[in-house]
């Protein structure tokens, strides 16, 4: 154990931990909750984060139609436009939420930017970078006391670094004093090594400056936050190309290291003693892609996964295998964002309360 670890306090019962979180979720709100708007909400990972955390979300918006109907389903008071965030104005967020602008405590959102990562000129203007544009238009309609992004950690790596300058300069030319780091989901309760780049931002007529919270928990392991859960529904291994792959490759490790030209190098074998490897959104139910069991030839079952991306167990998903798996990899980690709103509800928005 390290000394950082040395100095943490474990989730003793990572099951029991959940169960208390999602307890925590559907408690009424506090007349004095904290707001929070959730752009490119999916599933609602973000928003169960804000939730635990005790905060009001007055709107979430998203367009996926299984995604909606799974939010729906686990925030039943939480108004949604399901649609175009393209065609969503500035007013009818205000309409909706009752809100005027600068009254919101904080704008959540983790807008797709597949246009940034391609080789060559990357401007704002690509049309794959639409959805950002998006979010930068509202921000600015908005004008939240804080807002929250969370981007991949490649957009600080190799010719990325340029697109991460030119985010942070519209960011701040929408009026905040901006900060970014790297946080791994490991030590915040989350079974999972997940690194992720997270954007603070706070108004700069507040007068205060983005703070982030530091590691507070020991990792989990895989083993461990899956001890209670039968193998029952894992998706089984019948290929032998892929059985055999699986039997040669050591846990902890992709299939790629053991197959000849590197392949299903997407493929990771979970290591038992160690937080599970980053839980993608793309998978293939042969064993192209995904996360696999180290004692079992098979892909984690739903129940697995959701304990892997801290869901808690009663959390409900709706849709075939693929689709449910497809969700959580695309979301961001609840005890995760849980975290983050706790440490920016004491140390940003209570301090311009008191």
């Amino acid at each position: 154990m390290s000394k950082l670890q040395s100095r943490l306090p474990q989730i003793k019962d990572y099951p029991a931990h959940l169960d208390k979180m999602w307890d925590k979720h559907i408690q009424p709100r506090e007349n004095d909750a904290p707001t929070v708007i959730s752009l490119f909400a999916g599933c609602g990972g973000s928003s169960l984060g804000y939730s635990m955390a005790g905060y009001k979300e007055l709107l979430a918006v998203e367009w996926d139609d299984n995604a909606v109907e799974t939010f729906k389903l686990n925030f039943p008071d939480v108004p949604v436009y399901h649609g175009d965030i393209g065609k969503l104005s500035v007013d009818e967020v205000l309409e909706t939420t009752g809100l005027k602008p600068g009254e919101l405590d904080i704008l959540d959102g983790s807008p797709p930017c597949q246009g940034f990562s391609t080789a060559g000129k990357r401007s704002f203007d690509d049309s794959r970078n639409q959805l950002f544009k998006e979010y930068i238009r509202l921000l600015r309609g908005l004008q939240p006391k804080v807002f929250v992004m969370e981007n991949v950690s490649g957009m600080v790596k190799g010719k990325m670094k340029l697109i991460f300058v030119e985010i942070l300069k519209e960011l701040k030319a929408s009026g905040y004093k901006v900060s970014a780091r790297l946080m791994n989901t490991m030590w915040f309760g989350v079974p999972q090594s997940r690194n992720r780049l997270i954007f603070i931002g706070i108004r700069n007529d507040l007068e205060l400056e983005p703070v982030y919270p530091e590691a507070e928990r020991v990792p989990i392991s895989a083993k461990e936050s899956i001890k209670d859960i039968n193998f029952e529904n894992m998706f089984m291994f019948e290929k032998p190309l892929v059985l055999d792959l699986w039997n040669k490759c050591k846990t902890g490790n992709s299939f790629g290291s053991v197959h000849p030209k590197g392949h299903y190098f997407n493929q990771q074998k979970a290591h038992p003693n160690k937080p599970f490897p980053t839980l993608i959104k793309s998978i293939f139910g042969t064993g192209g892609a995904g996360i696999c069991h180290w004692d079992i030839p098979g892909q984690l079952s739903i129940p697995m996964v959701k304990r892997c991306q801290s869901f808690p167990d009663q959390f409900q998903f709706i849709g075939k295998y693929v689709k449910q798996w497809g969700l959580m990899g695309n979301s961001v980690p609840p005890l995760f964002m849980e975290a983050i709103a706790r440490h920016i509800k004491t140390n940003i928005l209570d301090t311009l309360d008191a």
